[in-house]
């Protein structure tokens, strides 16, 4: 894309970031009396007025919609943003052929494989039809599951196919912001899974194979300390750029998932000011990601009638 036409594109992402909601109404969220006046807020703010599943599913169809009317011929760049969707597919798919299921409704719209498609390759074993992102990752998690009946280690070898998947595709992409997003997404997952497997005593080799490479953590080390415990991870963390975790980690396992998703949107928010590249784009998606992250765990405390107090832990800072 010419350097103009990324102008011309951010000019319309500047103007749909004028929309996006802020913590000041994330706050109003969790104080609204219940799901339905937060759905009635919603639509006041342009968001689908229509059930909440259903209302999230439109915001991020919009949002791809979006991107794709501003560079249909270059959607490749924005792969590593649209892998999660693929292997979310691709472990519907496995599992659904192995207790013979219809996976139809856990299948998410967005991706770079058609999901229908996935599930027929996977089914009938024809792992040359998927994508060389989702092959050798796809015919491996079917295999365990046949052999071993592990689904959790089927969960493993597809999450930490899909964290390698992401940041291949964010180099490949060129583009600085989502490097370094990937960069912080990948380290966030591997802090995430250190510290579950700390918790549940997962041996050493379990834990080597979840953990994903990554260049501003020494996941070899990291291992080590999960097999010790706790203390160590959070003792390890402390000496990595991401201190802070473990500092959260001393007050919860929330609070400390939270600083982990919160690096993420720390990171995008100094790199979105580039009119000549993607990395604006790219920004945005992330952006109205993060937003609907946090409306659907606002709408579920609602649901499961959450304390004010419980529900503000989960909520994540904002890009506005």
């Amino acid at each position: 894309m010419a350097e103009k036409e990324f102008a011309y594109a951010v000019a319309r992402i500047r103007c749909k970031e004028l929309s996006l909601l802020d913590g000041a109404f994330l706050g109003q969220l969790v104080s609204a009396r219940d799901e339905d006046d937060c759905l009635r807020m919603l639509a006041e703010k342009g968001w689908e007025s229509a059930p909440a599943e259903e209302m999230l599913a439109a915001e991020e169809e919009k949002t791809w919609a979006l991107i794709r009317e501003l560079v249909p011929d270059q959607l490749e760049l924005f792969d590593a943003l649209l892998y999660e969707a693929d292997f979310h597919n691709l472990k519907a798919a496995v599992k659904a052929v192995f207790m013979n299921a219809d996976p139809t409704r856990l299948f998410l719209a967005r991706g770079t494989a058609e999901p229908k498609e996935l599930y027929r390759a996977v089914k009938e074993r024809d792992w040359e039809a998927l994508p060389d992102h989702l092959r050798e990752a796809g015919q491996e998690a079917m295999d365990v599951l046949l052999h071993t009946r592990d689904g959790q280690l089927c969960d493993v070898i597809l999450d930490r196919a899909a964290l390698d998947a992401i940041r291949a595709a964010a180099k490949r992409s060129g583009s600085e912001l989502l490097e370094s997003w990937a960069e912080r997404r990948v380290a966030a997952a591997d802090m995430k899974t250190a510290v579950r497997c700390a918790r549940t005593k997962k041996p050493l080799s379990f834990v080597q194979k979840a953990l994903a490479p990554c260049a501003t953590l020494d996941v070899e080390a990291l291992a080590q300390a999960v097999v010790e415990g706790e203390d160590e991870v959070a003792a390890f963390l402390l000496s990595t750029p991401y201190g802070e975790t473990a500092k959260a980690l001393e007050e919860s396992f929330s609070a400390f998932e939270r600083r982990c998703d919160n690096l993420l949107i720390e990171e995008i928010r100094p790199q979105k000011y580039n009119p000549f590249t993607i990395s604006p784009l790219a920004a945005y998606v992330l952006a109205r990601e993060n937003e609907v992250k946090c409306v659907r765990m606002i709408l579920s405390g609602k649901r499961n009638a959450l304390s004010e107090e419980a529900i503000r832990e989960k909520v994540r800072e904002t890009y506005v």
